[in-house]
């Protein structure tokens, strides 16, 4: 009996320890996968700026159009201390920024609630559904001057500019979250007894919680595309205000330096707004 259990329990372990590894393989693959994926992401913006440096140092454009990475760089200690147009680097940024974050906070205060209530009521749906089908195709430039003529010169133009183009994108995604909730779901929790409020807040929000962040993070994008547009009318500082009139002045590294500016800050609000995604809704994505 005792040679008998002596077995088993070597077998036992032998089987755990031959398992183990099977086990951990799949997470393993995964790590592989995405370093993986990072070294080629990595890889692909290198290459970008090796083909930059090669075509600059070979002079096969001049310094006119293509100016060399080191002219941009030092192009850019120079607005970072000494400014352009009366103002730093960091001063055009900062008021680029407080426009885009205006413009988004205010999306995502109206276009959350009345995508919520397009999800749960079909009536408000009905009504509001077409009038956000109208708006979204439409670009910003083309509504630009009829703000100018409403609203003026100001600062409220240049945030309405934005807050329009980032609106559409969230209150789509907040409606096709809830309506992708699964039904079976919210009749647990209802016959479970759960308020209407609770099934709201427990059982719809958390599903529909990924497709928000992913209207916010889509409208985040195409706000900043509209950034330069905005700053177009009568502006002192921003960004794109800087570009603008590098460009009309030839400026070309101020110009490329504005326009990787411009890539860097964004690429920066998408990799939060994705680790924030993880964060809020770690399944979401997740073959289970």
């Amino acid at each position: 009996m005792t040679h008998t259990t002596e077995k088993l329990t070597v077998n036992s372990e032998m089987t755990t320890t031959a398992q183990a590894p099977q086990v951990q393989v799949p997470a393993l693959k995964r790590l592989l996968k995405e370093h993986l994926t990072l070294l080629v992401s990595v890889g692909s913006v290198v290459t970008i700026l090796g083909l930059w440096f090669v075509v600059t140092a070979l002079q096969i454009l001049p310094e006119l159009f293509l100016p060399s990475p080191s002219a941009v760089w030092h192009k850019f200690i120079a607005v970072s201390q000494e400014g352009f147009m009366k103002a730093t680097l960091w001063e055009h940024l900062a008021k680029s920024m407080g426009r885009v974050l205006m413009a988004l906070f205010a999306a995502i205060v109206i276009g959350v609630p009345l995508g919520l209530w397009m999800g749960l009521n079909q009536w408000a749906r009905a009504v509001f559904d077409p009038l956000i089908e109208l708006l979204r195709p439409i670009p910003p430039l083309a509504y630009l001057p009829l703000l100018v003529i409403w609203f003026g010169i100001g600062e409220t133009t240049k945030v309405l500019l934005i807050f329009l183009s980032i609106l559409a994108p969230i209150v789509i995604s907040t409606t096709y979250g809830v309506l992708s909730h699964q039904l079976n779901r919210e009749r647990a929790a209802l016959s479970l007894g759960a308020t209407r409020s609770q099934v709201l807040k427990y059982v719809i929000l958390p599903a529909a919680l990924p497709h928000i962040l992913t209207g916010i993070r889509i409208g985040l994008g195409v706000g900043w595309s509209t950034l330069v547009a905005s700053e177009l009318v009568a502006a002192d500082r921003g960004i794109g205000f800087m570009v603008q009139s590098a460009a009309q002045f030839m400026v070309t590294d101020t110009v490329i330096l504005g326009i990787i500016v411009i890539a860097v800050v964004a690429v920066s609000f998408e990799l939060y707004l994705r680790w924030l995604q993880k964060q809020l809704a770690p399944w979401y994505g997740q073959q289970l």
